[in-house]
């Protein structure tokens, strides 16, 4: 991680854009999270209504056409910007959007990668990617989100998941698993390269590779993802989630549900999630990649 510039500018952009109003944090509270395995995640309860372009009813303007000057960071190469985000729940929440419109739902390219390792080579976390609606994308236009994380410390709470999925799957152990959520996913080592422009290619190399083995398609063939899904990438590792539906037992599940971080509303069902756990949740909101394979042979014995 380099000197953390972009960190300091956030910090400094956030204390102005609280005193003019343009920063609306979310308050919370932190729960103990109920059910089985809650120890793997952070259970946080609004304590307010959700912010209009959350909500499933009413008209949803695009905030990045123009993108709030207040909030812009830093302009990142011609094509991105470094905002922050609206109404955080972590200070310092940073979004990477594209200048002109670029669907959400399409493929990220070579300059979104490179846009973020302008980024993550100087502040690094959880970055996320939310591909659609479906994968809990609140908005249309092309973004990006960053968790800023200090150096060495733990990306997120299920990152053990993930890293021990990462070494069944070196080990090639993860054969014929019933494991809903482990058919669902795909993860990699993150590769390290001392060129900037060359970790980008690798990167966006590696996301593609990870996204034809979860049965989304190939970006140089399809003109978007044949299914939705979430990406995580910490310093160590990149990891995508194939979805079929963005909500279930009331909870709104993005990419940091998968994190292990996930946020009650009034709507959301906490005796259901003591009786069933995190886990259980996550299962209910993905697509497994064996989906993809019975869809494509029904497809080709009904055609």
């Amino acid at each position: 991680m380099g000197n953390e510039h972009f960190w300091s500018a956030a910090l400094s952009r956030s204390s102005e854009a609280l005193e003019h109003g343009a920063l609306i944090p979310l308050t919370t509270s932190r729960l103990q999270c109920p059910g089985p395995g809650g120890e793997h995640f952070e259970l946080r309860q609004l304590n307010a209504q959700l912010p209009r372009h959350h909500r499933l009813e009413g008209p949803k303007p695009n905030p990045f056409r123009p993108w709030d000057s207040e909030l812009e960071i830093e302009a990142i190469g011609l094509e991105h910007v470094l905002i922050l985000n609206k109404y955080p729940v972590q200070l310092g929440h940073m979004l990477l959007i594209t200048r002109q419109w670029a669907p959400q739902v399409h493929w990220l390219t070579f300059a979104d990668w490179n846009a973020l390792v302008q980024v993550d080579r100087d502040t690094s976390g959880l970055w996320f990617f939310n591909s659609g609606p479906k994968a809990g994308a609140s908005q249309p236009h092309r973004h990006l989100q960053l968790l800023r994380r200090p150096n060495g410390e733990t990306t997120c709470p299920r990152e053990g998941w993930f890293r021990s999925l990462l070494e069944k799957r070196s080990a090639q152990q993860s054969g014929g698993t019933d494991d809903v959520l482990m058919n669902s996913c795909v993860v990699a080592q993150r590769p390290n390269h001392a060129d900037p422009v060359q970790e980008a290619r690798v990167l966006h190399g590696l996301y593609r590779s990870l996204a034809m083995g979860l049965a989304l398609g190939d970006a140089e063939t399809e003109r978007a993802p044949l299914a939705p899904y979430n990406l995580l990438l910490t310093p160590d590792w990149m990891a995508l989630i194939r979805r079929r539906q963005e909500r279930s037992s009331g909870f709104s599940l993005n990419a940091l549900g998968f994190a292990g971080y996930l946020l009650a509303t009034e709507n959301s069902d906490l005796d259901w999630l003591e009786r069933n756990g995190g886990e259980r949740l996550l299962q209910k909101v993905v697509s497994q990649i064996s989906d993809a394979t019975d869809d494509s042979e029904s497809s080709m014995t009904s055609g």
